[in-house]
């Protein structure tokens, strides 16, 4: 078995409110809707949301990291947005620059790219 892709999985509590968010505000696209499940991509990311409780793990309690080519730009859109953010763009130790914003749930989204050198 060779893996080809992944999508994370967010438990949220209203699946058309979390919609919106997602395409009104993160800029992702719809790529298909199963009563409350659905699943979004963004360029290469694949996201999947639900409302349902099958999956044990509770509203708002996940997490991603999404690898970039950029971030200042998309975050600059992003607060301007009003979107809840936890941690502003800064570069680190380990070689990446990152900022860490929540959904409506509190699902928590980071975004990275490499740090460009001093």
């Amino acid at each position: 078995m060779i893996p080809q892709s992944a999508a994370t999985v967010f438990r949220v509590s209203n699946i058309d409110a979390a919609l919106k968010q997602y395409q009104e505000v993160f800029g992702f696209a719809e790529v298909f809707r199963f009563g409350d499940y659905a699943g979004l991509k963004r360029g290469e990311m694949s996201l999947h949301l639900t409302g349902s409780s099958l999956y044990d793990k509770p509203v708002g309690g996940a997490a991603v990291y999404v690898f970039c080519d950029e971030v200042d730009g998309y975050f600059a859109d992003l607060k301007q947005k009003g979107v809840s953010v936890k941690s502003e763009p800064r570069n680190h130790p380990y070689g990446m620059r990152d900022f860490v914003v929540a959904d409506l749930d509190g699902n928590l989204l980071s975004f990275g790219c490499e740090s460009k050198p001093a």
